[in-house]
C-alpha cells in the first residue's frame, strides 16, 4: 500500500507530518483534480482510492475496497458520515447516501476508488478545480456500476457549520446547475469562494 499525498503549496506542517509517517509527498499546483491526478501519476498500484485531506477512513477499508470491487463494479466509494450531531447534518447524509446508491454519483469526500487502469482508460480526473469529481463518475457510470461499499467515511462537518448547512447546500446545488449548464468549472470555483 502507498500513501501519496499531492500537496498544494501548504504553510502547516503537512509536509514534515506525512513524510515522518512514510508518505510520498509529490507538489502540485492547487485544484483537486490537478492535485489528485499528480498523485496518481506516482502511485503503483493496481487500485486508487481518492482521499480529501479532512475525511476518515473506516477501519478495515482495505477489506471493503476489494469486497467491493470484486462485485464486478466499475468503481466504488464510501457512504458519507459527517462528524457532528447536528440534525440537519444527518439529511445531508441521507440525501447523498441517497444520491449515490441510485444515481451512481458519489462526490470526492466520499473516497472514489478504482482500478488503476480504468482510471487511466478514462483519462483521469480534468484538472479542475472544482465539479472533477462529478465528471470523473458520470464518466464512469457510462461503463459501469459505482458500487457504495457498506461502511462510511467520516467527513469534516467544518464548512457546513462555517458556511450553514442550508447556505452550503444552495451553493452546492447552484455549482452543479451551473456546471450542467455549461458553465466552466474555473468560473464556478471562484464564485464559490466568495460565498464562504
Amino acid at each position: 500500500m502507498e500513501l501519496i499525498i499531492a500537496d498544494a503549496g501548504s504553510t502547516d506542517d503537512t509536509i514534515n507530518i506525512a513524510t515522518h509517517y512514510g508518505a510520498i509527498v509529490v507538489p502540485s499546483r492547487p485544484g483537486r483534480g490537478r492535485q489528485m491526478n499528480a498523485g496518481a501519476a506516482l502511485a503503483s498500484g493496481e487500485v486508487l482510492l481518492f482521499l480529501h485531506a479532512d475525511s476518515t477512513l473506516p477501519i478495515g477499508y482495505l477489506d471493503y475496497i476489494r469486497s467491493t470491487l470484486n462485485q464486478k463494479v466499475i468503481a466504488g466509494a464510501f457512504q458519507l458520515s459527517i462528524n457532528d450531531t447536528h440534525w440537519g447534518l444527518r439529511w445531508i447524509e441521507w440525501g447523498a447516501n441517497l444520491r449515490s446508491r441510485y444515481r451512481q454519483l458519489p462526490y470526492g469526500d466520499q473516497g472514489i476508488f478504482v482500478a488503476a487502469t480504468t482510471f487511466y482508460d478514462l483519462g483521469g480526473f480534468a484538472n479542475w478545480p472544482l465539479m472533477e469529481d462529478f465528471d470523473f463518475c458520470r464518466r464512469l457510470r457510462k461503463h459501469g456500476r459505482i458500487q457504495l461499499a457498506p461502511a462510511s467515511i467520516e467527513t469534516s462537518a467544518r464548512r457546513w457549520l462555517t458556511v450553514g448547512l442550508w447556505r452550503t447546500t444552495l451553493i452546492n446545488q447552484l455549482c452543479i446547475a451551473g456546471f450542467c449548464l455549461g458553465i466552466a468549472p474555473e468560473r464556478l470555483a471562484r464564485w464559490r469562494s466568495t460565498r464562504k
